[in-house]
């Protein structure tokens, strides 16, 4: 798989080009599907699907009718950055891009799907594949959804004995592979809350009763929580990333609004938070305040199969020996590839693609790139671990 993947490497690379001068925002990708669709149906033996779940969702599979059913998830959707790359496959679609790796996770996807399906016309594996390409893992929808679990209701994962997918990882070079057991990204949830005062003129402040005011040992009780309310073994934050109040440096608003994220891996930890974000703003009640809170969950945590990664370790141990295998939680980011492997047992790994040129090209950055050697790499692991579940199977 590893000679097969390299030699395919031009068409991987060219693919993602197309793709990253294409992004689109989340539930947007109608490009992309038309695009991944489109490959996707060069493939002798491949049955393609659009709109299952979400209408730019494309699920291609591969069966010989008989055998265990495994996928192999790609996410499509790209972010609202301005690009500040100096390619000549540079973003088309100004202030949208590809900035979190989703072009080189979808092209190593058709790599994988290219590949087994000479395998199975060769009849060199039994069972079926599914190939998932996702929209919207970025950003959910006004009714708090992302796309996997769209995708998940319309039964995509039905029939599916385990799924699998990866991670463009930046901060680590080629060669090194994040594979962890167990809670690997955070449980998201966002909150929206609002403290509430009387407000009133700014040169008598006694008259009423002032939320920035209150707002001030609110913020220093959200900020305690962890560090006082949450165990040091336990990984947690709570961040305010958005303060809104008042229109006049004269008038004190009746009025403050803040928003903000709760991350964590654990779910007794989440629901810690929680409480304990409720108990920080029920001080203003104090004061002769009062506060809304409402949190709204999106992600939970990713729990990767162990059995699972051991394929993994195992397919990485043997074509490519000289890698690096770095057992460590992969952060307190967001994977809605986590809904997936809460229904089926499956696993993410996160692949080094590091320039190398000793630049800092971080996810979610203008200036994110990655090494494009990555794409075959990730072609020959993702399609031998799929080789090796089908035949041990």
């Amino acid at each position: 798989m590893l000679e097969q993947a390299q030699y395919m490497a031009d068409h991987l690379s060219k693919w993602r080009r197309k793709l990253h001068s294409i992004p689109e925002l989340s539930f947007q990708e109608v490009e992309t599907s038309k695009f991944v669709a489109s490959v996707l149906e060069e493939i002798p033996g491949m049955h393609v699907e659009v709109g299952v779940g979400c209408p730019t969702a494309v699920v291609g599979t591969l069966s010989s009718g008989s055998g265990p059913t495994i996928a192999v998830r790609a996410d499509m959707d790209a972010l609202p950055i301005f690009e500040e790359t100096n390619h000549d496959f540079k973003s088309r679609n100004e202030g949208v891009m590809h900035a979190c790796g989703h072009d080189a996770h979808m092209s190593i996807g058709l790599g994988v799907a290219r590949l087994l399906g000479e395998s199975f016309q060769n009849g060199d594996v039994k069972g079926t594949v599914k190939f998932l390409f996702q929209p919207a893992e970025e950003k959910a929808d006004i009714h708090g959804s992302t796309g996997a679990p769209y995708m998940i209701k319309a039964g995509v994962l039905e029939d599916v004995d385990r799924v699998i997918a990866l991670h463009m990882s930046p901060e680590n070079q080629l060669g090194e592979v994040k594979v962890h057991d167990g809670y690997s990204m955070a449980n998201v949830d966002v909150f929206d809350a609002a403290v509430f005062g009387t407000g009133g003129h700014g040169a008598y402040p006694h008259l009423g009763t002032d939320p920035v005011w209150m707002l001030g040992p609110v913020l220093q009780a959200m900020h305690g929580i962890v560090s006082r309310r949450i165990s040091p073994l336990d990984s947690a934050v709570i961040s305010v990333g958005s303060i809104l109040c008042g229109v006049a440096g004269n008038v004190i608003p009746s009025e403050v609004q803040i928003k903000g994220t709760i991350r964590s891996y654990d779910p007794n930890v989440r629901e810690l938070l929680h409480a304990e974000l409720e108990k920080a703003l029920s001080l203003v009640r104090v004061f002769d305040g009062d506060y809304k809170l409402t949190i709204t969950p999106e992600d939970p945590s990713l729990n990767n199969n162990p059995a699972v990664n051991q394929l993994f370790r195992e397919v990485i141990r043997d074509i490519h020996p000289e890698f690096k295998v770095l057992d460590i939680p992969f952060g307190l980011g967001g994977e809605d590839f986590a809904h997936m492997t809460q229904v089926v047992p499956g696993a993410m790994l996160f692949l080094g693609c590091a320039v190398g040129d000793g630049k800092t090209r971080e996810l979610h950055t203008p200036s994110f790139d990655i090494n494009e050697n990555v794409l075959p790499v990730g072609v020959s692991i993702l399609g031998e671990t799929v080789k090796r579940y089908l035949k041990e199977e």
